[in-house]
């Protein structure tokens, strides 16, 4: 499927992550229906996916720490899937993931990226998995509770988990007066993507001909692979571009360098 990318930028800004559902709020089937459509339709590499599951998902999440953190009474969940044979299954697990997830949120329903704190082992257990994949992350969906519990605020460290990086901190290549507009566009929205502890892994390097994304190599790891969250930034880039009728293409690089969004001609 193309990109919906109006649509998409516009919940860039609305997206956040809530992990304590509404327990008297189920899913309507339309709902569910037009997100089950958007895992299917919406796989732009081969060697990642997405799928809806629908049965209990107590049994998926874990806490930090006894049930502290965890995930709770959510009625629904998406697997993020990747073959974990190709080299750059993190970054389009990412970058896939983010996609619907922004769907997701575009349909008016609360997610929450979750990498860490899950059991795998129960999720094989309620999808097919083949020999060379894996469960890489997967998300919640339903409708959050009105209010933040007291639990959520601090787990966001009471909003600045919400807090990113100046682009200035961020960027190299040319001077921003050289920029065309749906470089600063794009590089701001990648800038809003969530990442693992809010950890931001990644920087960018802005040429005559596009952007090229790194890994920023220090930082905490948490057991989440950073080229995974560098993905969902390159998903937010991509969409800011051709939301300001920019087209490009992503070619993937060796390590420390992660992709790079090369405009086509």
């Amino acid at each position: 499927m193309d990109i919906p990318f109006s649509r998409w930028h516009l919940a860039i800004a609305k997206r956040r992550s809530r992990r304590h559902f509404n327990p008297n709020r189920p899913l309507e089937p339309y709902t569910l229906a037009a997100l089950d459509i958007v895992c299917n339709q919406f796989a732009p590499f081969p060697n990642a996916r997405s799928r809806l599951v629908t049965e209990s998902a107590k049994s998926v999440f874990k806490g930090i720490i006894g049930s502290y953190g965890k995930i709770k009474d959510a009625p629904a969940f998406i697997a993020f899937i990747g073959n974990m044979d190709h080299p750059f299954v993190q970054e389009e697990v990412g970058y896939t993931g983010e996609g619907i997830i922004l769907e997701a949120t575009a349909l008016g329903l609360n997610t929450c990226w979750v990498a860490g704190f899950f059991r795998p082992e129960a999720v094989a257990s309620l999808i097919e998995l083949s020999s060379k994949e894996r469960v890489l992350a997967v998300t919640p969906v339903g409708y959050a509770r009105k209010f933040e519990s007291w639990e959520e605020k601090l787990m966001t460290g009471f909003g600045r988990t919400h807090h990113r990086l100046s682009l200035s901190k961020l960027v190299s290549g040319l001077i921003t007066e050289k920029w065309p507009d749906w470089v600063n566009v794009s590089l701001e929205a990648a800038r809003l993507a969530p990442s693992a502890v809010n950890r931001q892994p990644w920087c960018f390097k802005v040429e005559d001909d596009g952007i090229r994304v790194f890994v920023r190599t220090r930082g905490p790891e948490f057991n989440v692979s950073k080229r995974l969250d560098c993905g969902i930034a390159m998903l937010h880039l991509e969409v800011a571009a051709l939301d300001r009728g920019c087209k490009g293409e992503w070619e993937f690089l060796p390590s420390p360098q992660v992709a790079k969004f090369k405009v086509c001609s």
